[in-house]
């Protein structure tokens, strides 16, 4: 069989030698379009449910809300393992599916039989959720917003509000997610004193602030012919709204909030935070899709945090160069396309020099180049991307063929 090709071959020069420029061309096509990462994607489908419960121990959040989750998902379509981690109000439930199961397909099976666990739950806890698709090697970036000129209740605001939901907006980022800094809340400080003075209790104070902050609808005003939208706006929107929220009646006058508390704003309780350089700082942690170019997403990124600094006030600066997956990918590539350039020209000096011959020495050449283009293109048909192990295996093939 090879005899009779290599026979062919020798009587079609001219066609084998177009068909090897064209299979060159289309490789170098394909080599510049497919994903590149420092490691492979070696994580079967996973699907993350998190579920909050404010206020609840470990124990309780283990007993009330994870172990009904996992009971639910274990009977699932296609899973091959349930881990679970039970913290303080925080649930997070991690679902395996087998190799070959669609991620979209997973997350809907997860999705239906969270329905069927919703009865089991409390009713008092949030609605557990989907944290979205996310790559293992997904953490491509980490940006730090610093400013000595405002506090860290505002950077966390521009983080969160400006920065965040920009860099959300990029197509392939999977999620960005802020650590540090002072998260903005209104704080409603309650004088006891005041409370017994008027017979109230804090129940009655929660209660009416949660209650105000909503819109209501009144239905239509219908006149010659044209229907007007009558809406009760009762949404917070400033500080003085939640003062003049009505708690109750006394004697015929009503009790205001700014009668028994102080209303201001804060920062929310945290437990973490983070710096940069030693400095105080929101750091943004960026986290991509599943089969994206990591460069080409990098790049991306690097576009719109110019845009971005160039609209933030005066004073803040992002910081982009913490850490940067796209700049190892690039070292560890470029180290092994050297690599595999040095043992290419140490081939074809030592075949040279035992042969002495041109001819094997050039055909050796264009063998070298055709092999990785074949290699290449193989990978992709796998779904394979560039990376440090798919290219030492080509570099070991390579080898093969000069000797």
């Amino acid at each position: 069989m090879i005899a009779h090709i290599i026979a062919w071959s020798l009587k079609n020069r001219l066609f084998v030698l177009i068909g090897s420029a064209l299979l060159l061309v289309w490789g170098i096509y394909e080599t510049q379009r497919m994903s590149v990462d420092v490691l492979p994607d070696l994580t079967a489908p996973t699907v993350t449910v998190i579920s909050e419960a404010h206020g609840m121990a470990p124990g309780e959040v283990e007993r009330l809300i994870t172990f009904p989750i996992e009971t639910a998902l274990n009977g699932a379509s296609g899973v091959r393992r349930v881990r679970s981690n039970s913290d303080v109000g925080l649930a997070v439930i991690i679902v395996e599916f087998d190799w070959n199961t669609n991620i979209y397909q997973a997350r809907q099976i997860v999705a239906e039989k969270l329905q069927l666990a919703r009865s089991s739950l409390p009713p008092d806890i949030a609605t557990p959720v989907l944290a979205p698709i996310a790559s293992v090697m997904g953490e491509i970036l980490f940006i730090a917003l610093q400013s000595d000129q405002h506090d860290s209740l505002t950077l966390k605001t521009t983080a969160d509000w400006v920065v965040r939901r920009r860099l959300l907006s990029i197509p392939g980022v999977a999620e960005v997610i802020p650590i540090g800094g002072d998260t903005k809340q209104y704080q409603v400080e309650v004088k006891p004193e005041r409370l017994a003075a008027f017979g109230l209790t804090l129940a009655e104070v929660v209660n009416a602030v949660r209650d105000s902050n909503r819109n209501a609808s009144a239905g239509f005003y219908t006149v010659s012919g044209q229907e007007y939208l009558i809406q009760g706006i009762g949404r917070i929107q400033h500080l003085d709204d939640i003062n003049e929220i009505v708690v109750a009646e006394r004697s015929g006058q009503p009790v205001l909030v700014r009668n028994i508390a102080e209303v201001k704003i804060g920062a929310a309780l945290k437990r973490g935070t983070g710096s940069h350089n030693g400095k105080p700082a929101v750091i943004l942690g960026v986290l991509k899709q599943p089969e994206v170019n990591t460069l080409e997403l990098t790049q991306r990124l690097d576009d719109v945090l110019a845009n971005i600094q160039s609209s933030l006030p005066k004073g803040m600066v992002l910081d982009a160069n913490i850490f940067r997956q796209a700049d190892f990918i690039a070292v560890s590539v470029g180290n092994l396309l050297d690599s595999l350039r040095d043992g290419a020209i140490l081939v074809i000096l030592i075949i040279y020099a035992f042969l002495m011959s041109g001819r094997a020495t050039l055909i050796t050449l264009l063998a070298i180049p055709l092999s990785m283009i074949a290699a290449i293109l193989a990978m992709k048909a796998m779904g394979a991307t560039i990376n440090t192990m798919t290219l030492g295996g080509v570099g070991y093939r390579l080898g093969r063929v000069g000797g």
